[in-house]
């Protein structure tokens, strides 16, 4: 027998100890969130330019189409002096002899394209076929970028040995003397009239369609096909854990077929989710030909694999933990096991199976690996319900990892990134907020 002081001096440290891993948790979850908020966020509020006020009403048809007129005309007033200035510079440089001309050739090139990517396309020129070729920056924070690139070239500097360093030369020394002199002035000074930035509240990033591959638009094709998939998985997934749950504890028998269930159970369980993406692939496509190549239904479907183990191991555990004169009781008074397991254990069970659904739907939500053999696409158009049974869609994380990894202008829409795993997070929150929500409720029933 432990002495008092030695008890309390355990229970103090345990306590301490749980205090600290909460305080730890917490921190942990801190340092990795706020960042991620803080830039997902920027996909929503920015200084948007007068360039994506265009893109608004020219692709989305929202905004005041007279007030972007007056924009673009003092747009168009403070853009002059630039294309005036590439325009007479190009006609010296037709007239350059050869060698000269050389000198100045990839330079100019190099001013030229970085002045495009800044305000678009040139007077007199024809529309590009990319849609992102047709606009300028549309984003304040990026348009930055751009001037820095119109007034500085980068280049190295071997002098300190090694791989060298990099540093930026002003582009102005390579034209001073020459008619594309102004340009860089009034870049420097005027590039806030020539784009004219407001803050912005863009909410519809949301639910808009994304075009040119995430140049433009929003994720609303993503979001509402991360709820088809996880939706889809927990339709799935619960009925047949909480039966398969019901029978291990109320009607099958302690012996080595159900021991070997269990085992079973717990070894999916910890299946690497890969596996499943290829089973699902195998399965529901290859071989049950549930759709003619990906769909939402075989993702769904793999999804609900995935989770299941997780809902039979909850659902167990919270029909065991209801306490047997609950039964003793119904059964006294005549009722059948069915009808005691159907009436009294599951309603008190509920709050605890609600437990591991809000923790399967949030994996589900956030899972890659089996959507990309079963059900993700990179670029898609919103999906009706009809349309989950043979089509397959975007999903939030498959497209975070597409973006990253295999996006042709990775950085050009950093933000459309960091908006994806901003919005996937405060998604699953409101999933699992909303199952939180269902299952006080009826917890508080069962209390009353």
């Amino acid at each position: 027998m432990l002495r008092l002081g030695t008890r309390k001096l355990l229970d103090r440290s345990f306590t301490g100890m749980g205090v600290l891993s909460i305080v730890l948790l917490a921190a942990a979850l801190l340092i990795l969130l706020a960042p991620i908020c803080l830039r997902g966020i920027s996909a929503y509020v920015f200084q948007g330019t007068v360039e994506f006020r265009r893109v608004a009403l020219e692709k989305f048809q929202r905004g005041d189409r007279e007030e972007l007129k007056r924009e673009q005309a003092a747009a168009a007033r403070a853009r002059q002096p630039v294309f005036a200035a590439l325009a007479a510079f190009k006609k010296d440089l037709d007239a350059m002899p050869f060698a000269e001309r050389k000198k100045y050739k990839t330079d100019f090139a190099a001013v030229q394209d970085a002045v495009k990517d800044l305000l678009g396309p040139l007077p007199g020129e024809e529309a590009p076929l990319l849609m992102r070729s047709q606009y300028g920056q549309t984003r304040w924070d990026r348009a930055q970028v751009k001037i820095q690139q119109v007034l500085f070239a980068e280049d190295y500097d071997f002098s300190g040995g090694g791989l060298g360093r990099k540093v930026l030369k002003p582009r102005l020394e390579k034209f001073r003397g020459t008619k594309l002199e102004p340009l860089f002035a009034a870049i420097e000074k005027n590039a806030s009239e020539m784009l004219r930035p407001q803050w912005t509240f863009y909410g519809r990033f949301l639910t808009d369609a994304s075009h040119d591959a995430h140049f433009f638009g929003g994720i609303g094709p993503e979001v509402l096909g991360t709820l088809y998939l996880t939706l889809g998985a927990i339709l799935f997934a619960v009925p047949m854990g909480v039966i398969a749950a019901i029978y291990l504890v109320e009607y099958a028998r302690e012996n080595r077929l159900v021991r070997v269930l269990r085992v079973c159970i717990s070894t999916l369980a910890g299946v690497p989710s890969i596996v499943f993406g290829l089973f699902g692939l195998a399965f529901f496509i290859n071989a049950a030909h549930l759709s003619e190549n990906k769909s939402v239904l075989a993702g769904s479907l793999t999804l609900g694999l995935l989770i299941l183990p997780t809902i039979i191991r909850a659902s167990e555990e919270a029909l065991r933990a209801v306490p047997a004169t609950y039964k003793q009781a119904a059964l006294s008074l005549g009722a059948g096991q069915w009808h005691a397991v159907r009436s009294v254990i599951l309603p008190a069970a509920l709050p605890g199976i609600l437990t591991g659904v809000i923790i399967s739907m949030g994996r589900a939500a956030g899972e890659t690996a089996p959507i990309i053999f079963t059900a993700a696409v990179s670029v898609g158009k919103p999906l009706t319900l009809l349309q989950t049974f043979t089509q397959p869609t975007p999903a939030l994380p498959w497209n975070i990892y597409n973006l990253c990894s295999e996006h042709v202008a990775v950085d050009e829409i950093r933000h459309v990134q960091y908006g994806m795993v901003f919005s996937l997070v405060l998604l699953v929150l409101l999933l699992n907020l909303a199952a939180i929500i269902v299952r006080a409720r009826i917890s508080r029933k069962l209390r009353t």
